[in-house]
């Protein structure tokens, strides 16, 4: 008898499991329950969003409930998660690489309205406003992320700054100051990405292995690959920092490279700001970076026994430590007259590790020449010997 008694009450639990998380898949239940429990307060809002998602949504909402953090567990309302859902699975619909993404990259990189310890903002609907119109005659997500690149600072009128109020800030945190840390940049971008529909993650390391500082950057999901790109965009999986990110060591946690992800992953995202916040997780990608340096390295291996000159750009001599007197200006590179290189300095928004460079041959005189702030040309005749050089040029002279 009491055998069956115990039977019977596991399957009143089983049928009430089911009939609480009806449209649910199970794997979700138990994570649920303690997601519930978590929301203390606010467990009225977290189940009014579950129940109220329409069916062929409900399990992408469980998903993100079942992973969200405590902090957003008791504060956030079902009107932002049920929103933040609808709006996800309508990029997801409309746009053609949408139909492509698989349930477990859309409900990670896609779904969550976050990517850090950021505030909390209502960004979906007006970032779709803002850059669906931009990739609507996209036809492959290449495309699209290339256009949304190459333009979101025209559209947030955001840029790079030292002078930002902090590193963690919101989307709407940075758009009211114009400023953004690597992080806030990141935010955005990843946002805007999400906003119509394409996988983004923030990556980053929390100190480079051969210099001082960290960098935050971003990953999109194309074809099936995670490739990086930044807000100030080089091209897929290319990019000034590449080198450094190459040289990651794999032995120290401190210099590996990572990146973030809603479901809990092997790690925790070293946000350096605060080191305690646990919630950020994290794949360790280090593996993928080194790959992509040693293959650049292979195609740098023409350029063997070249001397590399490395150029920046300020308004005057008086400037030359402060990132925003920075001045990004055309440079040409020539031999006798005959232009064999050109390229821009990098400007005030640019990172400051971002510098324009030049590979020349040992032992041959260059003449270097820009446009001055008066309009008449400047040219400096430089030789390479056995060093990189570091040029320092003026606009004003």
């Amino acid at each position: 008898m009491k055998r069956i008694i115990l039977s019977l009450l596991s399957l009143l639990l089983l049928f009430g499991c089911s009939e609480k998380y009806d449209g649910i898949n199970s794997e979700y239940h138990i994570l649920l329950d303690q997601a519930l429990v978590k929301a203390g307060t606010n467990k009225t809002e977290i189940t009014k969003a579950l129940e109220t998602t329409p069916l062929d949504h409900k399990n992408g909402m469980a998903f993100l409930v079942a992973y969200m953090p405590k902090r957003d567990l008791q504060t956030l309302s079902a009107k932002y998660l049920t929103e933040n859902v609808e709006l996800a699975y309508k990029a997801k619909k409309e746009f053609p690489w949408g139909k492509t993404i698989p349930d477990s990259i859309f409900y990670n990189d896609v779904l969550p309205y976050a990517l850090m310890n950021e505030r909390r903002d209502d960004w979906r609907q007006d970032f779709y406003n803002r850059f669906a119109p931009i990739v609507k005659n996209c036809t492959s997500v290449e495309e699209a992320i290339k256009i949304l690149n190459d333009t979101i600072i025209d559209v947030v009128a955001v840029k790079y700054s030292t002078e930002r109020e902090k590193p963690d800030q919101s989307p709407y945190e940075s758009i009211d100051q114009g400023l953004a840390s690597c992080s806030g940049l990141s935010v955005l971008l990843a946002d805007a990405f999400r906003a119509v529909g394409i996988p983004s993650r923030l990556a980053g390391t929390p100190k480079w292995t051969l210099k001082e500082g960290n960098h935050n950057w971003n990953e999109v999901y194309v074809n099936g690959q995670w490739k990086f790109t930044e807000y100030y965009p080089s091209g897929l999986d290319k990019g000034w920092f590449l080198p450094d990110a190459g040289a990651a060591d794999e032995t120290k946690p401190e210099n590996w490279i990572y990146a973030s992800s809603w479901k809990p992953a092997e790690y925790a995202f070293p946000l350096v700001w605060d080191f305690d916040i646990k919630y950020v997780h994290a794949h360790n990608v280090t593996d993928r970076y080194l790959g992509l340096w040693n293959d650049e390295q292979k195609k740098l291996a023409a350029l063997d026994g070249k001397i590399p000159v490395r150029v920046k750009m300020f308004k005057n001599k008086q400037c030359t430590l402060i990132g925003d007197n920075r001045v990004a200006s055309q440079v040409t590179l020539s031999i006798k007259n005959k232009v064999i290189d050109n390229g821009t300095t990098a400007g005030p928004t640019k990172d400051m590790n971002d510098i324009l460079q030049f590979y020349l041959e040992k032992g041959k005189k260059y003449t270097i020449t820009y446009q001055a702030e008066n309009g008449l040309p400047v040219s400096k005749d430089i030789i390479a010997e056995d060093t990189p050089i570091d040029l320092t040029l003026f606009k004003s002279i």
